[in-house]
């Protein structure tokens, strides 16, 4: 694919995650996923609660329950319970992952992260670069065309 047509593509991947991440119940940070392969989205997922938990993801303090799942985590999970699976894939993210989570994009065969804004710990964008992840932020991916 050529650079301006990925780029377009790259785009819209990451308006849906955006989209996908308001659906969740956090108040703190919303944050969205998709992964495709092979030109399909293959899973979906934003950042809660366990299935069968509160919807809530703070405590009466603001803090984050330590059980949420963050959203890369959700959709690589959904995949895993599906017959497909992530080697090769491109994740789409509206917040780059956080060390724990970088390494279960690593784990599952995931060889591009594409996302929006940086999280405050870069670790684990270090880490999938020197695993040779190929990583790309577009900052202004919301704006539009």
């Amino acid at each position: 694919m050529n650079k301006a047509k990925q780029d377009r593509y790259d785009r819209a991947y990451l308006r849906m995650a955006a989209s996908w991440a308001k659906l969740s119940h956090c108040k703190r940070k919303q944050v969205g996923a998709i992964i495709v392969k092979d030109d399909m989205i293959i899973s979906d997922g934003y950042n809660g609660a366990p299935s069968g938990f509160d919807n809530c993801c703070e405590d009466e303090n603001g803090n984050t329950h330590w059980y949420v799942l963050h959203a890369e985590a959700n959709a690589i999970l959904k995949v895993a319970k599906s017959t497909n699976n992530c080697k090769g894939a491109t994740l789409y993210l509206t917040l780059s992952p956080c060390k724990d989570c970088s390494k279960l994009i690593l784990q599952a065969g995931i060889n591009r992260l594409v996302y929006i804004r940086g999280y405050k710990d870069d670790s684990g964008i270090s880490f999938l670069k020197s695993s040779g992840i190929e990583v790309v932020q577009i900052e202004n991916a919301l704006d539009e065309e």
